[in-house]
């Protein structure tokens, strides 16, 4: 049986050789090296799985040896969600809050709908025919965006600020949300009683509110805490007990753990930082997440490698794929334009936004996590091998592609502002 330390010393083993090969060779921001390379990894597990069964074995082995609906849903999600709000500027999100809110929410409403009922349609046609309800899982699943590879390369052109700034905002919350969404559908699926359309709604008000709610306390608990020290090592420990002990006490209050960690990250980023941390604790703070950050997703892309060589799939299941990599763009697209249209009266976006928003939404590390905490539902494999899918085409080809497409989107035009990643020297600056 494998060890939990040797799946810790061979992911982080595996990091460390991908951040140095990204850096010594591909020189391609830090976010995306690492993704690109944990892909290149997976789908070399894939090929020696196919030509030595060993590999197949041992993978199986270590799958067995790994509770993956616990250890993401309940563990890795939540530093996941906290690293990427804690470097977001309030201030400049508040400034475009209600094209945010409108992305985060209706958008990804739209998106899970669309993906949901489109692939419901599409897989019985293919003989693939699965409930609406996993359906709607799946759209949920990939309906979140993860843009921290493109964010650094917003720096490198000449796109708007505050079109960065709305890419980051959207992909704050729309995580939270898409989880949300997610553990409703999930508990659709496995009830054994009939779920009723006022109990969903329910459930929705009562994660989501209860979420955000949630993580208000727990940020301005920490703040309190943080303000009473100066010793970096502390506060780093007082922010590790906002994700892990806030996330275990939102799951026993039923309420959104995703929610709260966004919620959480956003009062500690901008309140917490700007009146509680010295400029020392906020380099060491910075780091830490960091790393945990570029860690935690390269596990994510080496699980889902080793995930991929357990897999059973049908025939069908490449068709399946091609078909969902093409209504996830297309569900994207219509998340993204139907919103910024209908509140532009209100909150006008630059020229070409739309397109650039489409083509921005990475799925990433988020997507990877949801997959793999799918509980042993029939459909779980043909779920898992769709979100691979998906998640190769995002980074591998918009994810290379964004550079060009911002440069003829924008072309000459200068910032007004310093967007909400470059308003500080964090996590998004990174790479």
């Amino acid at each position: 049986m494998v060890s939990l330390f040797d799946v810790i010393a061979l992911v982080i083993t595996v990091t460390a050789l991908l951040s140095y090969v990204n850096r010594r060779f591909l020189g391609l921001p830090t976010a995306i090296g690492v993704m690109v390379g944990g892909l290149t990894v997976s789908l070399a597990l894939l090929a020696l799985g196919s030509f030595r069964p060993f590999f197949a074995v041992r993978a199986e082995q270590l799958i067995g040896s790994l509770r993956f609906d616990d250890l993401l849903m309940n563990g890795m999600l939540s530093f996941l969600l906290f690293s990427g709000s804690l470097n977001a500027d309030t201030g400049m999100l508040l400034k475009r809050r209600w094209t945010i809110l409108a992305l985060a929410t209706v958008g990804t409403l739209i998106s899970t709908a669309f993906i949901g009922a489109t692939m419901h349609a599409l897989l019985g046609a293919l003989g693939l025919a699965i409930p609406i309800a996993a359906a709607l899982v799946f759209g949920a699943i990939v309906s979140p965006t993860d843009p921290v590879a493109v964010l650094a390369i917003f720096r490198e052109t000449d796109a708007p600020a505050d079109l960065e700034t709305v890419v980051t905002g959207e992909s704050l919350f729309n995580d939270g949300v898409g989880v949300v969404l997610y553990a409703i559908a999930l508990d659709v699926l496995t009830s054994d009683h009939e779920v009723t359309a006022g109990h969903v709604g329910l459930l929705f008000l009562e994660e989501a509110a209860g979420g955000v709610l949630w993580g208000l306390v727990l940020g301005f608990a920490a703040y309190q805490l943080l303000k009473r020290v100066d010793d970096y090592t502390v506060e780093i420990l007082i922010t590790l007990a906002v994700v892990t002990g806030g996330y275990a006490l939102a799951r026993h209050f039923h309420v959104s753990g995703p929610l709260a960690m966004v919620v959480a990250g956003l009062f500690i980023g901008s309140h917490g930082r700007r009146f509680g941390m010295s400029e020392n604790t906020q380099v060491h703070l910075d780091t830490f997440w960091l790393v945990t950050d570029e860690v935690l997703n390269a596990v994510l892309f080496v699980l889902i490698g080793l995930e991929m060589l357990v897999l059973e799939p049908a025939p069908r299941f490449a068709t399946a794929a091609v078909l969902a990599v093409v209504i996830s763009l297309v569900a994207r697209f219509v998340s993204v334009a139907l919103p910024v249209l209908a509140i532009q009266r209100w909150s006008r976006m630059a020229p070409n936004s739309i397109r650039v928003m489409t083509w921005c939404g990475l799925r990433g590390g988020i997507a990877v996590a949801l997959a793999l905490g799918l509980p042993a539902v029939p459909e779980r494999d043909l779920l898992v091998f769709m979100t691979y899918a998906i998640v190769v085409f995002s980074i591998l080809v918009q994810g290379l592609t964004v550079k060009p497409l911002l440069r003829r989107s924008f072309p000459g035009q200068e910032n007004a502002e310093p967007s909400v990643a470059r308003s500080r020297g964090g996590r998004r600056n990174q790479g």
